[in-house]
């Protein structure tokens, strides 16, 4: 049995830590979301516009103050401001049609998405106990929309099907944007990427607005109690941009969305305390469903990791002349090094 302490490294208390704080933003953006919509507010391009907003004036400030060539092609930031803004405004949209609950489960179709880009172009590989952990979580996602059927009008909405099938395309699309940062934060720069985004975000979010949320916005009587969600929610969504770079190249982005799955516990909690509403039985098993395949998932972690000691065991064997050799996949420049050594 593996001692307790080779868990609790630093970078893996970071990422334990900095995850949960995370899942409470997003935790408090449905909130916000499911809290204007209950008021009639209908403007989720809006609501994702003083976000991108601050992420240019912040992080565009430091790269003008650095002064150096972008790492990145700027046209790259293009398509992937273009697919974050409507993964944000269907998800934010489904708060019109479905129960908050609804959302955060449903929003764990991201993680069969990471995999499948990131093993596509990331070239990750992922053994077979981490891919029985996602069809697990994938397994409770099935439980909560016939949870929705089964409710009907209790699921907190107006058309839950047509609410969940929103929350399944930005759930897509967020997978894109997950994958294409991890590798632009690993390859470029983390600023840049920020600030980027945040400009592309805004321009694109402010022609959208423009088009189909200019009534809406005309519309709404800004009192405190539409004001205060409406910035809640800019100012978490800007935490939670700025903080997800961080951990992606930590723990990279499917560890990330298997974090931020503790999201559904808290808004369990927020759907019964806040809004004195009854949870379906079936999102009981939905949620536990979620956490076995996260446990399944953490256990290829450790199988992946009792592999790669093997393989250096094994090396180490066959070279003794060798000092050391860490896991190629862990260190490819010792390997290099131990390989002209050899020479």
């Amino acid at each position: 049995m593996r001692n307790f302490k080779d868990f609790c490294t630093k970078s893996t208390l970071i990422g334990l830590g900095l995850g949960q704080f995370l899942s409470l933003l997003i935790t408090s953006t449905g909130f916000a979301s499911s809290e204007l919509a209950k008021r009639g507010i209908n403007a989720p391009t809006s609501q994702s516009f003083i976000n991108y907003v601050l992420l240019a004036i912040v992080y565009g400030s430091i790269v003008l103050y650095r002064k150096k060539a972008l790492k990145a092609k700027w046209y790259f930031y293009i398509p992937l401001g273009l697919v974050d803004v409507e993964a944000n405004y269907l998800v934010v949209k489904a708060y019109q049609y479905t129960s908050l609950t609804s959302v955060m489960l449903l929003d764990c179709w991201t993680i069969p998405c990471v995999m499948l880009l990131a093993w596509l172009f990331l070239k990750t590989k992922y053994r077979f106990r981490k891919i029985a952990g996602v069809v697990v979580c994938v397994a409770g996602l099935v439980m909560v929309i016939f949870s929705d059927v089964h409710a009907g009008d209790r699921a907190g909405g107006s058309s839950p099907l047509k609410g969940d099938a929103l929350v399944i395309a930005g759930a897509t699309l967020y997978a894109v944007t997950n994958v294409s940062e991890e590798f632009l934060v690993k390859n470029a720069d983390r600023v840049e990427l920020m600030a980027m985004l945040g400009i592309f975000g805004a321009i694109i979010s402010a022609i959208q607005i423009s088009i189909i949320e200019r009534n809406e916005l005309k519309s709404i009587r800004w009192t405190a109690k539409a004001a205060i969600p409406f910035a809640g929610f800019s100012v978490a969504m800007f935490l939670f941009y700025s903080l997800v770079p961080i951990l992606l190249q930590i723990s990279g982005s499917t560890m990330l969305n298997l974090s931020l799955l503790t999201s559904d516990m808290w808004s369990i909690v927020i759907r019964v305390a806040a809004y004195n509403e009854k949870v379906d039985w079936l999102y009981y098993l939905a949620f536990a469903a979620v956490i076995i395949g996260l446990i399944i998932y953490s256990m290829g972690d450790k199988e992946e990791e009792d592999q790669c000691r093997a393989n250096v065991g094994d090396e180490e064997a066959e070279h003794d002349k060798r000092p050391y050799k860490e896991c190629p996949s862990r260190n490819r420049v010792q390997g290099i090094s131990a390989s002209s050594s050899k020479i």
